[in-house]
């Protein structure tokens, strides 16, 4: 994938993850699951798949838009 494609990609990951960050359409829900309403197991199923996107961010595209050259670095991504 080139260069410029990845960054629309990271652009795109993370504005989904930003856009759903907040459950609104769970606010006024009552449901609850295992003593613990929807919208907080919402939130902390978000929060570690913004971890896992944000680790693989790092791993190969940590570079972007600091103009770093990986090769300088000794980064592989």
């Amino acid at each position: 994938m080139t260069r410029k494609k990845t960054d629309y990609l990271w652009i795109g990951v993370f504005a989904v993850l930003v856009t759903f960050a907040i459950p609104w359409f769970l606010w006024r829900d009552a449901a609850t699951w295992q003593g613990l309403p929807a919208w907080l197991w919402w939130h902390v199923g978000w929060m570690a798949l913004a971890s896992v996107a944000f680790w693989l961010f790092t791993r190969g595209a940590w570079d972007r838009g600091m103009d770093v050259d990986p090769e300088e670095v000794g980064f592989d991504g």
